[in-house]
């Protein structure tokens, strides 16, 4: 009997992060969404991430409406969300009572897949968000921060996934997000996965440097059961490969695959005019979707090499970006080696540009790298180098626990403080998320509604 091998829709979500900065509204994609849950796919990915941000601060929607409007729309197809696990959604530890809250009302909104996450792959910014994800009755996705460095090995990372098995995961996800987990890398760690623990393996990677479909090939060899992809006008570059074109290869090669064809072609063709839109304005540039094998040798992801880009550019000193290049991975080293995903990326990015800027290592250090070498993100993979710690830090002493363990409780607090401006629950948990974007959006809502009232006073 030929092995099935499942896929995950990334357009609603991380496609169209990676492409054109989430900028994807609602009404731009409400059209498809029960083309999307007629397709077969076995779930897709529509929120989390940048989503709840994007949707505060540029869309003027509210993401927990977007999700029960997707739900209602998509019956029929497992919905599933990206969540930074004691970050959530925001960039930096929230305290345990938002987690459980937040990850509750997720689910009780549509939620059915939660893909739990850490930084620095400290299963303890793991644990509150798996077991409130169990709780809550959803599937918690274990995964894995995906990098290479001299104590990133498969033992360490087996022994990840038997500690997220013992959280309660239900699928375990290997998180490629800079794009550089080659073909063999791929068969050998979903090989020790699998040998490990009797749980599916989902596979995420980005087209970035131009190995994601020899990568697929072989996890799946391996014995991968899931992969992401994107719906073809929003595939490669920075976001995924192709779901049509791996389906096709897939089916050559004597795997079973449940995607309708004629499904897949509807979606496509309807995305290609919206892409084209992005591309018309300027949102969608041409080098995201370009293939930039740089990423293999510094080990930067994409998104981060073009926030590298801009800083240098507005400080006048895109000169500088070779060094700038060269100083990210001594920079990493020297933090220890967290994986570059989002928000260490960001630190050890800024931090590279201004060790190479000041002329002088750490002579300006950042508030968040200060954090971080205090220890308010979790263990990092390797120790920090002392000598930048104490530079950093001086005579301060690292935390050496759980920093959320420091943090007190905030939903009855923030309850209490926005008094009626918060209908819900959900209005209570993004104020706590983003709370200037949220207390503009709902003192917009409030006031639209006195109008309409108003109106139908004068009317009546």
């Amino acid at each position: 009997m030929a092995k099935k091998v499942q896929f995950v829709e990334t357009v609603l979500r991380d496609a169209n992060q990676s492409l054109i900065a989430t900028r994807l509204p609602y009404s731009k994609f409400e059209p498809m969404l029960e083309t999307i849950d007629r397709a077969g796919y076995y779930a897709a990915e529509c929120w989390g991430g940048a989503t709840f941000d994007v949707c505060l601060r540029y869309l003027n929607e509210d993401p927990w409406e977007r999700l029960r409007k997707i739900r209602a729309k998509m019956p029929n197809t497992k919905l599933q969300m990206l969540l930074r696990g004691q970050n959530v959604l925001g960039y930096s530890h929230y305290p345990d009572d938002f987690v459980k809250l937040f990850v509750q009302k997720a689910v009780e909104n549509g939620m059915d897949i939660i893909r739990i996450f850490d930084a620095l792959n400290d299963t303890q910014n793991m644990k509150v968000a798996m077991e409130a994800c169990v709780n809550a009755g959803a599937i918690a996705s274990g995964t894995i921060s995906y990098t290479t460095s001299p104590v990133h090995t498969h033992a360490k990372y087996v022994e990840m996934v038997k500690e997220l098995k013992e959280m309660g995961a239900g699928t375990i996800c290997i998180k490629d997000m800079a794009g550089i987990m080659g073909p063999q890398e791929a068969y050998d760690l979903v090989s020790a996965i699998k040998d490990a623990v009797d749980l599916p393996i989902d596979l995420h990677t980005h087209s970035t440097t131009g190995l994601a479909f020899m990568t697929y090939l072989k996890a799946i060899e391996a014995g991968c059961d899931i992969i992401d992809t994107a719906i073809s006008p929003f595939s490669g570059g920075t976001s995924q490969p192709a779901t049509e074109t791996l389906a096709y290869a897939l089916r050559q090669l004597g795997y079973e695959v449940d995607l309708d064809d004629t499904c897949t072609k509807q979606i496509a063709d309807y995305f290609k005019t919206v892409r084209d839109e992005f591309v018309a304005d300027g949102t969608l540039m041409p080098k995201s979707m370009a293939t930039d094998t740089q990423c293999l040798t510094y080990q930067i992801p994409g998104g981060m090499l073009s926030n590298l880009l801009s800083q240098l550019k507005q400080m006048n000193a895109l000169d500088k970006f070779d060094e700038a290049l060269i100083e990210t991975p001594q920079v990493r080293r020297d933090l220890g080696f967290p994986p570059l995903v989002t928000p260490t990326s960001q630190m050890v990015g800024v931090q590279a540009v201004t060790n190479v800027l000041q002329g002088e290592r750490y002579k300006k250090v950042s508030k968040e790298v200060k954090a971080y070498c205090r220890g308010e993100y979790g263990r990092t993979p390797a120790p920090i180098d002392p000598e930048v710690q104490k530079l950093i830090l001086g005579d301060e002493q690292p935390i050496t626990g759980r920093y959320a363990d420091t943090l007190a409780p905030v939903v009855e607090s923030t309850r209490e403080k926005l008094g009626d401006l918060a209908k819900t629950d959900e209005d209570v948990l993004s104020y706590i998320a983003f709370p200037n974007l949220a207390e503009k959006f709902l003192e917009e809502r409030k006031a639209k509604e006195e109008n309409v009232a108003t109106y139908s006073i004068v009317e009546c």
